[in-house]
């Protein structure tokens, strides 16, 4: 399996420049096909079928605070922030590409994202997307493991995005998910971990929208004490960012971690706030 994962994640980068506006805002002008099924790279914390444009350039620089359960002492998470920096490039207008790098776990991501099928007009009506990515934990310390190896840093995330965009406003999006960890945080816990994500995006006003998505975990451990994620947001397009503002129970920026290691509790008030600006270039 790790093998076959490999083979998708060849990043090949180079370097464009366009027009900001329309790379961020607009899709291919084509009436037979539904445009602008979303207008980020994400719903919240899940991928959308958006891909970038073919020779543009994606600087997405993300941020997410400390849990805003611990009030006043910690300025309500904004002491214990973490930082991710991606890299997305637009080999053609149906296959990109990333490189990230997270300051969670000092987590290292490249990642293939292609799309399969375009919704069409009085024909196809879903998009579909897939996704894969791997990871590199390299936070793990070999003195407290003495028995660690490079591969079990690893971890593969494969997804298939399927999207419908049912009128102007509203678009939903259903995402099964395959996660492997080579290495385990819970002694009861399967290597091999089966997702299934949902997601939607209601548009508010003409550059404001609502996004939620939610990860339903299939084989979690009982005695784990991570939760689903679960994620609001709001996007906000301006002629030169897009600014997606969110909470979320999952501190992790990067799918194999956000997936398998939320640690907050909506109903306990125990959420993180962050936010994603991206640059095109």
């Amino acid at each position: 399996m790790k093998k076959i994962f490999l083979l998708f994640l060849i990043p090949l980068l180079s370097f464009s420049q366009d027009d900001l506006l329309q790379g961020i805002t607009t899709e291919k002008d084509d009436n037979q096909y539904a445009s602008a099924v979303f207008k980020g790279l994400k719903i919240v914390n899940f991928e959308s079928t958006k891909l970038a444009d073919r020779g543009l350039f994606y600087l997405v620089v993300s941020h997410r605070f400390g849990s805003v359960k611990s009030g006043i002492e910690d300025f309500f998470g904004l002491d214990q922030a973490v930082t991710r920096l991606n890299f997305i490039y637009g080999i053609s207008n149906k296959i990109q590409v990333g490189v990230s790098r997270s300051s969670f776990q000092k987590t290292y991501e490249a990642s293939l994202k292609y799309r399969l099928l375009r919704q069409k007009k009085n024909s196809f009506p879903f998009t579909i997307v897939g996704y894969h990515s791997v990871t590199a934990n390299t936070d793990l310390d070999k003195e407290n493991l003495p028995g660690l190896e490079f591969k079990h840093r690893l971890a593969y995330v494969s997804q298939l995005l399927i999207a419908r965009k049912f009128n102007k406003n509203l678009s939903l999006q259903l995402m099964p998910t395959l996660l492997h960890e080579n290495m385990v945080r819970i002694s009861d816990q399967n290597n091999t971990q089966y997702v299934i994500g949902i997601g939607g995006r209601h548009k508010l006003t003409k550059r404001w929208s609502v996004n939620i998505d939610y990860g339903l975990h299939l084989n979690r451990a009982s005695n784990s004490p991570f939760k689903n994620p679960l994620s609001i947001g709001f996007d906000l397009e301006t002629g030169g960012h897009v600014f997606q503002l969110h909470f979320t129970n999952a501190q992790p920026m990067n799918a194999s971690g956000f997936l398998s290691q939320g640690s907050g509790d909506w109903s306990d008030g125990d959420f993180f706030f962050g936010f994603n600006l991206s640059r095109v270039f």
